[in-house]
């Protein structure tokens, strides 16, 4: 499998340009003389100094990058487009003692959002009704609808979070009754924003935050900094102490680590004290959640949001009550939080099920037809009954399985109407494709992020939604083709695989976009012992020519050339993956995630 030709194999790491997943292989770039300011300003190894180096930590920015502070990384709240406007709003209705209402989206980002500010509101004495859309009967977002039901129930002010930016329509529909909205969001939008007393989004054509990593839930904390600020000018608070807002620092980076945003400078410190604060397990929605998981308290790391608590939350909105999660979240009541943590570990078995079907059904539909393999820009697939729930989830399954953008809809046999959602390679803005093809007139709603995209259309016309992004991100796909290598931070033995090593690296988290997890490479080894599980994970011992070990697994991949390879159980793999840590039955020691892996042999 082995390509002399082209950049990716100039810079090949071990040689591999072709990997098993068909990939490049190439030591993550660092500029030497930094790396040596690391070495001695920071008195770091030069693994790892080079580690930091390579994730465009200049010299200077070491110590912030490191031990990351709020005093030091806090964003004025002004320099966000209608921040000011959106505090004085939202405080004018207090004092006016107006009703107020917030309205989520039902993922974790829209869900910590709304318990953020119905946090800071009951540390007011102040009650905050959540309005939480289903995602079946009423879609994502904002809509006419929504709003008559909002008004009916007498609200006079709704602030949305996690969604309305791009909702123009429904929110003229909120003006024309007389209704008053503030958007708190973060999703690509267009160049008009929709009609609103305050419209804050860090990636809104303008604004000059410079912000726009953060989650909904990291704009939600900034603006009660600056509801704190506005309360404390008006002299609102009196002799009730000012709500302590870093208290709540778990809710925002819960949102940055499961909406999957860039984890740098502002967001980074945002996340990073999150996970501190989380690690005391003082929300009883959390502390509740990770009971029902089954899993042991202690120090929050990134997986406790992304794979653990995450995944639970979002089950509420994918396949049960779409306002479970933001229930969960704001409650005190320990009874109320254990009982709505049961139903959501249930709900996520379930989801489980559903995602695993429609999974299965994807693969068999794209496979047969071989447009996974072909030279499209990316792979459009629908189904009927496929439940829209999951259809986020599967599409991001295949694209690690195809490494290309997917999209999955799912399809109402009735009415033909279908409901998707598609996940992106770096260097394809999926969202901005997608808002073309709703600008085009092809879809009936569409938007999202550059990596995450959701949309609804008439099933008729999906032969020509494929057409249509293909063209639009034929050049893209071009690009994201060659940039699409497998980046590695250190070749190391197995023996060399400790827990000490995985420690020392975890001074670089929390991980994520922008600060990818550390990736490790094993050369010559074979994988023994291998087992297949259920699910399409490998399980098995990495053997070095020493006759040191690590254990390894390999997620969903027994059916690719991966696993095959794994399972045959022959010598002179060159693998690359991360370390986990390993605390089964208080092991304290490590476990090698397998990504990719190259064997000689096919070459």
């Amino acid at each position: 499998m082995a390509d002399d030709s082209g950049a990716k194999t100039l810079n090949a790491f071990l040689g591999v340009s072709q990997s098993l997943s068909g990939r490049a292989w190439r030591q993550r770039p660092a500029d030497a003389a930094t790396i040596r300011a690391h070495m001695q300003s920071l008195g770091l190894d030069e693994v790892l100094a080079r580690a930091l180096a390579s994730r465009g930590v200049s010299a200077d920015q070491g110590a912030n990058f490191l031990t990351p502070t709020l005093r030091a990384l806090f964003p004025d709240p002004s320099s966000f487009m209608d921040m000011d406007a959106a505090a004085t709003a939202i405080l004018d209705a207090i004092q006016a003692e107006a009703n107020i209402h917030i309205f989520a989206d039902y993922d974790v980002d829209g869900a910590a959002s709304a318990a953020l500010l119905v946090r800071w509101f009951r540390a007011l004495d102040r009650a905050l009704p959540i309005y939480v859309p289903d995602r079946l009967t009423e879609g994502y977002g904002p809509s006419a609808k929504a709003f008559d039901t909002l008004k009916a129930s007498g609200a006079d002010l709704v602030i949305t979070v996690d969604c309305g930016a791009a909702a123009n329509e429904a929110l003229a529909h909120a003006a024309a009754i007389a209704m008053n909205v503030v958007v708190i969001d973060h999703h690509l939008m267009r160049d008009e924003p929709p009609t609103a007393l305050a419209v804050v989004n860090p990636n809104r054509p303008g604004c000059n935050s410079g912000q726009g990593n953060l989650a909904a839930a990291g704009v939600v904390f900034v603006l009660l900094a600056a509801l704190n600020r506005e309360a404390r000018r008006r002299g609102l608070f009196g002799d009730r102490p000012e709500p302590d807002i870093r208290q709540w620092l778990d809710l925002a980076a819960l949102g940055a680590i499961c909406d999957v945003t860039g984890l740098t400078g502002f967001n980074r410190a945002l996340t990073g004290l999150g996970l501190k604060v989380m690690s005391d397990w003082r929300n009883p929605g959390l502390r509740a959640l990770l009971a029902a998981a089954g899993a042991e308290p202690g120090p929050a790391k990134s997986n406790h949001a992304g794979f653990i608590l995450g995944p639970r939350i979002n089950a509420g909105g994918r396949i049960g009550r779409s306002d479970l999660g933001a229930r969960l979240l704001s409650t005190d009541d320990p009874r109320e939080a254990e009982g709505l943590a049961v139903e959501l570990d249930a709900l996520n078995l379930s989801r489980r099920e559903v995602e695993r079907a429609v999974t299965d059904a994807a693969v068999r539909r794209v496979e047969a037809t071989g447009a996974h393999a072909d030279d499209s820009a990316l792979v459009v697939v629908a189904g009927d009954d496929w439940h829209p729930g999951v259809v986020g989830i599967v599409a991001g399954r295949l694209r690690e399985r195809w490494r290309k953008p997917v999209i999955v809809i799912g399809l109402d046999p009735v009415t033909g109407i279908g409901k998707g959602s598609g996940r992106s390679q770096p260097g394809m803005n999926l969202g901005r494709a997608i808002q073309a093809a709703w600008e085009a007139g092809i879809l009936m709603a569409g938007g999202g992020h550059a990596m995450a995209a959701g949309l609804t259309m008439d099933g008729a016309r999906l032969a020509e939604l494929t057409a249509f992004l293909n063209d639009r991100l034929a050049d893209e796909r071009v690009e994201a083709v060659a940039q699409d290598v497998l980046e590695v931070d250190a070749l190391i033995d197995p023996g060399a695989a400790t827990r000490t090593l995985f420690e020392s690296f975890e001074r670089l988290a929390p991980f994520g976009p922008a600060n990818p997890e550390p990736t490790f490479a094993l050369n010559g080894v074979q994988a023994r012992e291998p087992v297949a599980m259920n699910g399409g994970h490998v399980r098995c011992r990495l053997v070095g020519t020493d006759g040191a070990s690590v254990r390894a697994i390999a997620w969903r991949c027994a059916d690719l050339p991966l696993g095959r390879a794994l399972l045959s159980g022959q010598g002179g793999l060159s693998v690359v993956g991360r370390l986990k840590a390993d605390d089964w039955n208080g092991r304290k020691g490590v476990q090698f995630e397998i990504e990719d892996a190259f064997d000689p042999r096919m070459v």
